[in-house]
């Protein structure tokens, strides 16, 4: 009995999941929550986003625009990016070491998080099974998921997780934690195990007394997911399943979102707490403010925020674009960029191996817009 005991202690604490009865990652980095003094909370009043009980951007209007309460953002989905699959591993290499290598990945991600802050981001995008590593994938082989088949979280991917969430907690910046993503929704084996997956990421973070973050339940929720309960019909479910976990009289914030031009279905519209776009394809900026209004014009809608997280147009030395677009509009606009064909390391934030710095032409032309719009907020 004694020997039983001392192999399960060990099981434990060496962090590895174990049955499907695991929670959640049986992990070392667990904090007491007591020890916990988290400084920075998200919130939603309206149609406005609060940090700590005040409005963002308290104040600030940019060209007749209001962008008090807005949630200027990036998506920089791979700042956990891990690669499962042996063949396509080496697909990953940095230039320079020859390797890949998913720890130096969120160090160099955490070390280039203040100087986003100090050009005005207050939120950026990450995702437990990434985005495509190309930019744009018409098959994903990799392999890269925060998740076991059975919907326990990988304890390697949860540590690099808290690294990310404690900084952006210390400079308050707001996590939008994607939980899924098409072409690696296929790794969970079933229905159950997205619901595992699922509770299993709720519970980390109320454990971790994280107060900084938004869901999304899915990125795209119209694409391409395998599973009847990513897909817009029934997503709405998850939504209501997240919105019911509470702790302490507290509850998490979610939505899910659309591919680029789509507008939200009334079951996501009438469940969710904000509303998620994207402006892929989208290069008509007028389309993008149609739709911000077509969005407040589904069944369902109430006032809530409506939110781009993911637009891969840019002229930001235009006067108008899509970033610009949204903003007449009041709806708050995220930057997405991946290495376009023929470029290099320091291009894109969703190609992998990413270089986090703002080390691009392209990334320059938006932080420098984004410093200029929320003039240092």
């Amino acid at each position: 009995m004694r020997i039983l005991c001392i192999v399960f202690i060990a099981v434990v604490f060496a962090g590895l999941p174990f049955g499907r009865g695991a929670t959640h990652a049986q992990n070392a980095t667990a904090i007491p929550t007591r020890l916990m003094n988290r400084k920075t909370e998200v919130s939603i009043r309206g149609t406005h986003f609060f940090i700590n009980g005040r409005p963002t951007y308290g104040g600030r209007v940019w060209n007749g625009h209001r962008i008090e309460g807005l949630l200027l953002n990036s998506r920089m989905v791979q700042g956990v990016f891990d690669d499962l699959n042996p063949a396509t591993r080496e697909l990953w290499a940095y230039p320079d070491t020859k390797q890949w290598d998913a720890e130096r990945n969120t160090r160099e991600f955490v070390a280039a998080m203040p100087s986003w802050r100090q050009h005005g981001l207050l939120a950026f995008t990450l995702n437990l099974q990434g985005g495509s590593p190309q930019g744009y994938s018409q098959q994903q082989p990799w392999h890269n998921s925060a998740f076991t088949e059975s919907g326990v979280l990988r304890p390697a991917y949860i540590r690099r997780l808290q690294t990310i969430f404690d900084r952006a907690d210390e400079l308050g910046m707001v996590v939008m934690l994607g939980f899924f993503y098409f072409g690696q929704d296929e790794r969970l084996r079933d229905e159950a195990a997205v619901r595992h997956a699922v509770d299993n990421t709720v519970n980390w973070l109320f454990e971790h007394d994280y107060r900084n973050v938004l869901i999304e339940i899915n990125n795209e929720c119209n694409i391409k997911y395998d599973h009847d309960l990513l897909k817009p019909p029934r997503v709405h479910e998850l939504i209501e399943h997240v919105k019911a976990r509470t702790q302490n009289g507290r509850r998490f914030l979610v939505s899910t979102s659309y591919g680029g031009g789509t507008v939200p279905g009334p079951n996501v519209v009438r469940a969710a707490d904000f509303l998620l776009l994207h402006g892929n394809g989208v290069s008509d900026p007028e389309r993008i403010a149609e739709m911000v209004r077509q969005t407040r014009a589904v069944t369902g809608y109430r006032p809530m925020p409506i939110l781009f997280n993911e637009d891969d147009h840019f002229d930001f030395d235009k006067p108008l674009n899509n970033f610009t677009a949204a903003l007449s509009e009041g709806a708050s606009w995220g930057y997405f960029d991946f290495r376009f064909k023929g470029e290099g390391f320091d291009d894109g934030f969703q190609s992998v191996p990413v270089n986090w710095k703002i080390s691009s032409p392209r990334k320059r032309g938006f932080f420098e817009k984004l410093r200029e719009i929320a003039a240092g907020s």
